[in-house]
């Protein structure tokens, strides 16, 4: 008998800060046995090896900031049979999105003494707005047992499981009393995708939705709420535009209060 040919998986790096590559790895035993089922074709993070596509499942980390990131998704694209983006970055923008709300070129002439070599786009946006994707994993950085069932589904053709309620279902789960009722701290965990295990609020802190917006968040009666907790506009705004300042719920409740 022959040998069974593994899958195929490609990792890919767009403009990011690499977490969400480093949550893969940092699944230890786990990172044994995807080792054992697929066969790891392209992985810089990991591997100086590369192989030749086409690939059968690419995981895409980061957001389009240059022309030459815009070219190459394109590439990453016609190559992948399945592409799964990971990440604030890829699927919101990240927070070089914050760019989206200024002009760029006065960033880059305030940073850079030869602005002029600078490449980039006006904008920061995600894989999404540039070719068809076929699912999107959030968080900051991506969590990895929700990574581990993405690829543990695609390998198998089903679709992936992972939780579409907000962060709040995930304190009443571990028993954490609501901030926002018990001591009017505000807390975007009303309309923060599930993903995190609420750690935040665990520690006392409110959630900064690092996770992006669940699944039809109700942004405008959040911060209506944070209103009446002595939330001004500015402050509101600020809790918005973090690290997925362009999702686009939460893109528009902030310009709202910026207005």
């Amino acid at each position: 008998m022959g040998r069974k040919i593994k899958p195929k998986l490609a990792v890919w790096k767009f403009s990011s800060c690499d977490g969400c590559q480093l949550s893969l790895l940092d699944c230890e035993d786990e990172l044994l046995d995807v080792a054992g089922a697929v066969e790891i074709a392209n992985f810089p993070e990991a591997s100086r090896a590369i192989m030749k596509g086409p690939y059968d499942l690419s995981l895409v980390e980061g957001s389009i900031t240059t022309p030459h990131d815009a070219e190459r998704i394109h590439r990453v694209r016609r190559m992948s049979k399945f592409l799964v983006t990971i990440g604030a970055c890829a699927t919101a923008g990240g927070i070089q999105a914050l760019r989206n709300f200024k002009n760029v070129k006065d960033f880059i002439t305030a940073v850079y003494p030869m602005p002029d070599f600078i490449e980039t786009l006006n904008k920061s946006t995600p894989i999404a707005d540039h070719v068809p994707v076929d699912f999107e994993l959030r968080g900051c950085p991506v969590s990895k047992s929700q990574l581990l069932e993405v690829l543990s589904a695609f390998l198998h053709g089903r679709k992936p499981n992972t939780h579409a309620h907000s962060v709040c279902i995930e304190c009443k789960r571990r028993g954490t009393v609501c901030l926002m009722v018990a001591s009017g701290t505000p807390c975007l965990g009303p309309v923060t995708h599930a993903g995190c295990g609420a750690i935040c609020p665990a520690y006392n802190r409110g959630c900064y939705g690092c996770f992006g917006p669940k699944e039809t968040p109700n942004t405008e009666s959040l911060t209506r709420q944070w209103s009446t907790l002595g939330v001004d506009d500015p402050d509101i705004v600020r809790a918005l535009r973090g690290f997925n300042a362009c999702a686009d719920s939460f893109r528009k409740e902030s310009e709202a209060h910026e207005r």
